[in-house]
């Protein structure tokens, strides 16, 4: 009888040992990242069969479990995923914010203001100083240009670095995984869960799912595969597989994600990657600079060339008076050829010529061979994927595509960048304040018979011309309707050209454009004649200074001469600033609501699977009395033992 009490007390009192131990472990580990409340399992010891019945053998200790629930554990899996990607992207986008500056210190501001200072040179043609202050304008709008684009070159540099950096992580994390799945599974034989192995392997898929979305399939010998990108293997049993960041094919300043092992790797579709930091890294990649940087490019290039035209369309100071010089340069259009063409990637057998820099659209192109066409191309705007079949020669928003076709490659691939690097290298190049051509090439002078009330609006140049300046006559001729029929005619009186001029439309002839206030009568002239004193005449200074008001950015040829209007140079910039602007709010809203779910989810696996200390100081005392009870029990027992030994004396 003492025999079997000291063998239920003892039982017992090992039973009440493990759950303190574990009540314990669980106190010590209650703020370990990742460690999940532990619990033994007892059962009743099988009874023992007499005479009288089955006598109660006591209690035994089955394994020790933890608290897991896999479906709540791939729920925050899944949201913090999300929630990284989304935080990551925000970051980056405050600083792309940065790089475009608002008020007195943007670039809106400083276009404005090159524009404005014509003011004082068309009141002052002669005077340098005012000259000057145009230049000084002109290279602080091309600065501010330049610094923008720098800016977005050094953010693509610094989101290239943290892909490497966290393509490394991922690779470690995944190491690790398999090494701890080794671990595990040299134990699992044995019948028993090695609970903490699989907490820290738990943390470290809870961290790589921060870097990468993955998803997790358990194996019979208790190790896990993880998968990423739509079912790629990342991590099989004790072997990992890695992530290298190579050089896009376009482009060397972007990465593309490879997986494979050793030296094996393929390329991953990025699409696929929905989430950890590395999917926000390529979407800023992907999409948010190149959109930043393609909408300066745009302006850039759509200012300076316009510029640059009304410039060479007026007379400068010099001895004798010329045509002007250009005022600002700009990053020439780029084309990119796969590093995979057979065709030369020096020399590329395509490139492009800018025809019209108010049609250049904010987005690159790709160009690849038409197979449904053969000789032509497939040109891809890649804005809003929209395609059109090109050959040699062909104009699209605002370019000429110019191929080799005697060099270009079946299956040749090439990427194209008309606006994307026009702000980077945005300059100006004129230095000398009597290089400003103030001065228009022609004046317009009424007849000293008038009788009508019309006079000379302006008399700006809209195009350069089909022939030499000389001087004509605009001819009013009779009434129709609410015009004036009128004929242009040469110094000998022959008729060049004829038309009907209404109230509000210029009359165009030779690249000029004359505009009238008032009406002319029947018989009235007006001579057009070459500007004898150019360095007095403000005429091309008011063609420049009303670019201001022109709409020189983002126009859309829609073919058959019908021209969708752009914006202003100021409100260009002012849409750059909302296009960005809309993205941070987005970024932001997306980063919230994520954060929100990843937050409720990690609150909910730790309701189930975290250690709570009321309830482990409650269950210590219970069982440190349990302890105490089965101790009674060996003194019962060493009581009775000692009551049998006497009665044998």
């Amino acid at each position: 009888m003492g025999s079997g009490l000291l063998t239920l007390g003892t039982r017992a009192m090992f039973a009440n040992q493990a759950k303190l131990d574990t009540i314990a472990h669980n106190i010590s580990n209650a703020s370990t990242e990742g460690y999940s409340r532990q619990e033994v399992q007892l059962s009743t010891e099988g009874g023992r069969y007499t005479g009288a019945g089955f006598y109660g053998r006591g209690v035994k200790i089955d394994t020790v479990t933890r608290a897991s629930d896999s479906l709540l554990a791939r729920d925050y899996n899944n949201n913090l995923s999300i929630a990284s990607a989304d935080q990551m992207r925000l970051d980056k986008l405050t600083q792309l914010e940065k790089a475009l500056a608002t008020g007195a210190s943007g670039i809106g501001y400083a276009a404005g203001q090159m524009l404005n200072s014509f003011v004082d040179v068309a009141n002052q043609p002669q005077d340098l100083s005012a000259r000057q202050v145009v230049l000084s304008k002109a290279a602080e709008l091309a600065s501010r240009m330049s610094t923008a684009g720098t800016q977005l070159n050094d953010l693509q540099g610094g989101t290239l670095s943290d892909m490497k950096a966290t393509v490394a992580e991922i690779n470690s994390l995944a190491a690790r995984i398999a090494d701890m799945n080794q671990k595990i599974a040299s134990v699992t034989g044995v019948g028993h869960e090695p609970n903490d192995l699989i907490d820290q392997r738990d943390l470290l898929v809870k961290n790589l799912s921060e870097k990468i979305q993955v998803s997790t399939v358990p194996a019979d010998d208790g190790s896990i595969s993880v998968f990423i990108g739509g079912g790629q293997q990342l991590v099989l049993s004790n072997q990992a597989s890695t992530l290298g960041v190579q050089a896009d094919q376009y482009d060397a300043t972007q990465g593309r994600i490879t997986i494979g092992t050793g030296n094996n790797q393929r390329t991953l579709d990025e699409s696929l990657l929905t989430g950890g930091s590395l999917a926000g890294l390529l979407k800023v990649q992907n999409e948010d600079i190149p959109a930043a940087r393609n909408l300066l490019g745009q302006m850039a290039s759509a200012l300076s060339w316009r510029v640059n035209q009304q410039q060479s369309f007026g007379l400068d100071l010099g001895t004798p008076a010329s045509a002007g010089a250009a005022i600002f340069s700009v990053g020439t259009p780029q084309v990119l050829p796969s590093n995979k063409n057979t065709s030369s990637t020096a020399f590329p057998p395509v490139t492009m010529t800018v025809i019209d820099a108010r049609e250049l659209q904010a987005s690159d192109y790709s160009l690849v061979e038409d197979p449904a066409t053969p000789g032509s191309y497939r040109l891809t705007r890649l804005s809003d994927n929209t395609f059109t079949s090109v050959a040699d020669g062909d104009v699209v928003d605002g370019f000429r595509i110019n191929i080799d076709a005697a060099t270009i490659a079946s299956g040749d691939k090439f990427m194209l960048r008309p606006v994307g690097n026009a702000a980077l290298s945005m300059k100006r190049v004129l230095d000398k304040p009597t290089g400003i051509a103030a001065a228009s090439p022609v004046n317009g002078t009424l007849g000293t018979a008038n009788t009508g009330t019309a006079t000379v609006a302006s008399l700006s140049i809209v195009a350069t011309p089909s022939t030499p300046y000389d001087a004509v006559t605009v001819a009013f001729t009779g009434a129709s309707g609410t015009g004036q029929d009128y004929e242009i005619r040469d110094s000998g009186g022959g008729v060049l050209v004829s038309g009907t001029w209404q109230p509000g439309s210029p009359i165009e002839y030779n690249g000029f454009e004359l505009n009238l206030n008032g009406v002319p009568k029947d018989g009235d002239t007006i001579t057009v004649a070459p500007t004898l004193y150019p360095s007095s005449n403000n005429g091309n200074a008011l063609s420049l200074l009303a670019l201001r008001d022109e709409d020189i950015v983002g126009r859309i040829n829609q073919g058959a001469g019908g021209t969708a209007p752009g914006a202003t140079i100021t409100n260009a910039y002012s849409q750059v600033i909302g296009s960005i602007g809309v993205r941070v709010q987005d970024a932001m809203t997306s980063a919230t609501i994520s954060a929100t779910l990843a937050a409720n989810s990690q609150e909910l696996l730790t309701n189930k699977t975290g250690v709570n200390l009321d309830e482990e100081a409650a269950r210590l005392i219970q069982f440190q009395q349990g302890y105490q009870a089965a101790a009674k029990i060996l003194q019962v027992a060493q009581s009775v033992f000692d009551t049998l030994l006497s009665i044998s004396r």
